[in-house]
């Protein structure tokens, strides 16, 4: 960096579950054979709580989006209608943000209302994957990193709903979301970058 450049913005520091993963990696070393299955009180644990955040999907996913590209603003490079917004508020009044929460918050709400059908999960997952790697070639850590602002989001905007208890149960659908999310990356060929390649 020359003295001419100013430093970026610090950024916050990384979440245990995010050490680790590079640019242009999907973790595979580390990857489960299978993603943990829910049990069935924790499916309706999710289900229960989800029924409360879905009633205001379009605002809490408004909110998520808005912490996520604040905190991480490398993440809005894959977004060319609002990669040069850098105030909240005018995030907040985006109608592509405001549409690509639905989105996010639609192919959530997809995942929780078929809980029982672990065939479907997969499936929608794995559409959400491939469209992201092949379409959009989102690095795929940008998904785990989302998953943790989500769940931040959602337990400050629900604390009566998400006690300890309900954030592992969700922090741990968010785990099962990931790994059907990078396996579809590894099915499509997405190749593991490392800056340390010779």
């Amino acid at each position: 960096m020359s003295r001419r450049e100013s430093p970026p913005p610090p950024s916050p520091p990384p979440t245990p579950q995010l050490l680790g993963v590079r640019r242009g990696e999907v973790d595979c070393e580390d990857r489960p054979e299978r993603a943990e299955p829910l049990s069935d009180t924790e499916r309706e644990i999710i289900q229960d709580t989800w029924g409360h955040v879905y009633k205001n999907c379009e605002d809490v996913g408004v909110s998520v989006l808005i912490r996520f590209f604040v905190n991480f603003p490398s993440a809005k490079q894959y977004f060319s209608q609002f990669q040069d917004m850098e105030d909240p508020e005018e995030m907040e009044r985006s109608s592509q943000l405001r549409h690509h929460a639905r989105r996010v918050m639609n192919a959530i709400n997809t995942v929780v209302e078929n809980l029982h059908d672990p065939e479907k999960v997969s499936s929608v997952l794995a559409l959400v994957g491939k469209a992201h790697a092949i379409k959009h070639k989102v690095e795929p850590m940008y998904f785990k990193i989302l998953s943790g602002v989500m769940l931040e989001v959602l337990s400050e905007d629900f604390p009566e709903f998400f006690t300890a208890e309900v954030q592992m149960v969700w922090t741990k659908l968010m785990g099962a979301v990931y790994w059907h999310v990078t396996g579809a990356y590894t099915e499509v060929g997405w190749l593991q970058v490392s800056s340390s390649a010779v």
